[in-house]
């Protein structure tokens, strides 16, 4: 893990048993205490003071706490400092990386001068950032000839970039994908080469000592403070359930910043997925062992492995993989959630499914699953004797066969795990959960946003997942996150809706908690505009895309570019941005034209530029100062009904005889429309004009909700007050 000299000490210390009390936390965040003694420009906050005492009461005396803190308040120091001077080990995850690194290598390194006491901290990530020495090696030795280890075919470029990574692992700490920063995000070997879950061998591996994610976890074991990001906690958790390969040390004391992310995050890692990517991972690693296998075998394991490849063809192949390319909005006609053959296709697109409406393609599915068995048997038969020899008589031959065994028993583990995920998706029958069919693909566009480490040249440019979801997370969450700490700290910018704490402790399971809200810092009514237009028509009505490029146009004149316009559908993007890219002489930046955080970066760098983009610029960008000055949304930000996972937990609230809309739909859209708004003032010194174009805020009864969920700065419905703003 990547180490910062000025957060020292020896491994494992403790922190002396400083008093976690309202008095300590009080002078350090006080004026002439110690943070002011030592940060440059700090200026005592009387919200950060208050949730810094609320921190410490909890992390002292167990519980929970949730803690909404305006933008500008400093929340990351309030929850930092009383966790290190509590002496309790304190876990710590974010929902961006970009958080995660911020508190690694700038917050923590100022508290260790601030508070004079010795810590120790690791970062730690997904195995996918770092390194596999065992595949590195495999891939290293075989790129002479013409394949990969995984059997992807070598091209000219992985042959130049070879020595360059080679260099950098005999001099790398960390094996962390993130220090080769002159090399593509999108690096198709690197899937070759990553430490995946499905390929380490564990304790097995005869490179398990020096193995980077081992290194990680042993770090992180003797640290005082660790950070993670949401993705690796419930990742950590959701492998824990299963007693293999778990990472992430235990924590009495457990931060969940940024926790309005983490249901969505829980849904997506406490289901089950199968993908032909997947198949295709496990037949390429099978071929790889061939050659080192008994010769009595390797027809055998052949003809096992091209039957999965077969029957995984077919299956895969068979799926009907309609486009659902409706808009998230709740007052479009509910429907299924199958859309019509033909439509457009989006980045990711996902319809849902039933065993019955599946039944055409059970017979495939339990083909494969049965090839897949066939290979798990194959597999347990190919067993060296050379893996059986003594100590002493392992010599170079007997090592080579103690590494393929190892490899084949983790291959036949991968194989089990696939055939169980298999059955659990065809018979479709916990009613816990959501059964749907999603595709990602498409070109560029849709890789733009992959993570680390996932490879994309030589893939297939639409992949397909059958998923299964958990319709409800609150337990699950509870069950093997909460209770499982002393103490738990939630806290966000947006956690409250309507003044109340209510929906996200029903979502995530909380019972009871201590409750803090904190205004912003910022002044609002000197240094933002929202711009409210009355004369757009409804968002379902086919004038609005056209009217909405209207509006656009019209409002990034007056901010001359320096925009963010972010939208909840694909199809309004392109729609307007055909329109604003003629109307506009500024730079336009599209999401899908390159990876987010290159696009981010353009923003920061090119004068006067706008950025088009849907759901994932909603949050966790930050750009300060006068690069940002406007933020546009064109609608209220409801989670589609077509979308299955909605669907389902809207049926399920209807059945419990709850009121889906009131209690789910509006209040986690308010949530997004606060974090789409939050972009824009980041700083005391920043300035700039909130514009949210659906006239539904005025004309529906929930607008009222949404109205009084935003930034209390002035209201305009005149445009040319946007004009004199920027004057």
């Amino acid at each position: 893990m990547p180490e910062v000299p000025a957060v020292s000490g020896t491994p494992g210390l403790t922190p002396p048993q400083l008093p976690a009390s309202t008095e300590a936390v009080r002078e350090v965040f006080s004026e002439g205490g110690s943070l002011a003694r030592v940060l440059k420009g700090y200026e005592p906050r009387e919200g950060q003071r208050r949730m810094a005492e609320a921190v410490a009461s909890v992390v002292d005396a167990g519980g929970t706490l949730l803690a909404e803190a305006g933008t500008g308040t400093g929340k990351t120091l309030a929850y930092l400092i009383p966790s290190i001077l509590s002496g309790h080990r304190v876990l710590v995850s974010t929902g961006t990386k970009n958080l995660q690194e911020q508190i690694f290598f700038k917050d923590l390194p100022a508290l260790q001068d601030a508070l004079g006491v010795s810590f120790t901290a690791t970062l730690m990530k997904g195995r996918a950032n770092y390194l596999c020495l065992h595949r590195w090696e495999l891939y290293r030795d075989g790129v002479e000839g013409s394949t990969s280890a995984a059997g992807r075919l070598v091209d000219t470029s992985d042959r130049v970039l070879l020595p360059i990574i080679g260099a950098w692992v005999k001099n790398t700490d960390t094996g962390d994908r993130a220090e080769l920063r002159d090399l593509p995000e999108d690096l198709p070997l690197w899937s070759d080469i990553a430490a995946e879950a499905d390929t380490c061998l564990g304790a097995d591996c005869r490179r398990y000592n020096d193995c980077f994610v081992t290194r990680m976890r042993q770090r992180a074991a003797e640290s005082d403070v660790v950070i993670v990001n949401h993705h690796l906690l419930c990742a950590d958790a959701s492998v824990r359930q299963s007693a293999y390969g778990e990472v992430i040390p235990f924590c009495p004391t457990l931060v969940i910043d940024e926790a309005h992310q983490l249901e969505d995050v829980a849904t997506q890692y406490f289901g089950r997925s199968l993908s032909a990517h997947r198949i295709e991972d496990l037949v390429r690693d099978g071929g790889r062992l061939l050659p080192a296998s008994a010769p009595q075998q390797t027809e055998a394991m052949a003809r096992a492995l091209a039957r999965v490849a077969d029957r995984s063809r077919m299956f895969f192949s068979g799926l009907a993989l309609p486009f659902d390319s409706r808009s998230g909005d709740p007052e479009q006609r509910r429907g299924a959630a199958r859309a019509p053959h033909g439509g457009r296709a989006t980045p990711e697109s996902r319809f849902r499914y039933t065993a019955e409406s599946l039944a055409d393609h059970f017979e495939e599915g339990m083909a494969l699953a049965g090839a897949l068995e066939g290979l798990e048997a194959t597999l347990a038969l190919a067993q060296s004797p050379a893996a059986s020899a003594t100590e002493s008589d392992r010599g170079p031959t007997a090592a080579d066969a103690i590494d393929a065994n190892e490899a084949v028993v983790a291959l036949q583990r991968r194989a089990g795990e696939l055939r169980n995920d298999l059955c659990f998706l065809l018979r479709a029958t916990d009613p816990d959960f959501v059964y749907y069919i999603e595709t990602r693909g498409r070109g560029r566009a849709a890789n733009a946003d992959r993570p680390a480490g996932a490879g994309s040249a030589g893939r297939e440019a639409t992949r397909s997942f059958l998923r299964a979801s958990p319709i409800d997370v609150s337990r699950i969450v509870r069950d093997v996150l909460f209770e499982r700490v002393r103490a738990i700290v939630l806290t966000s910018a947006t956690l409250a809706v309507d003044g109340s704490f209510e929906y996200v402790k029903g979502r995530l399971g909380i019972r009871r908690a201590e409750e803090l809200r904190v205004a912003s810092e910022f002044d609002y009514a000197t240094q933002a505009l929202l711009y409210l237009p009355r004369r757009l028509p409804p968002p379902k009505a086919p004038a609005f895309a056209e009217a909405a490029a209207r509006e656009i146009t019209e409002l990034v004149k007056r901010s001359r570019g320096r925009a963010f316009v972010l939208f909840t559908s694909y199809a309004v993007l392109r729609a307007v941005q055909r329109v604003v890219e003629m109307a506009l002489p500024y730079p336009m930046l599209v999401q899908g034209a390159a990876p987010r955080t290159e696009l981010i970066e353009r923003f920061r760098s090119t004068p006067n530029a706008v950025l088009l983009a849907t759901s994932s610029f909603w949050q966790g960008v930050d750009v300060v100062g006068e690069a940002l000055s406007c933020v546009i949304i064109d609608k209220l930000p409801f989670a589609s009904p077509g979308d299955p996972v909605t669907a389902a937990r809207i049926d399920a609230i209807n059945a419990a005889g709850g009121d889906a809309f009131a209690d789910y739909q509006v209040p986690l859209a308010i949530l997004a429309l606060q974090q789409g708004l939050g972009r824009l003032i980041r700083h005391r010194t920043d300035r700039g004009v909130l514009a949210v174009l659906d006239p539904r805020l005025r004309t529906r009864g929930y607008g009222r909700r949404f109205l009084a969920s935003l930034p209390p700065a002035p209201v305009t419905h005149d445009i040319e007050a946007v004009g004199r703003f920027f004057v």
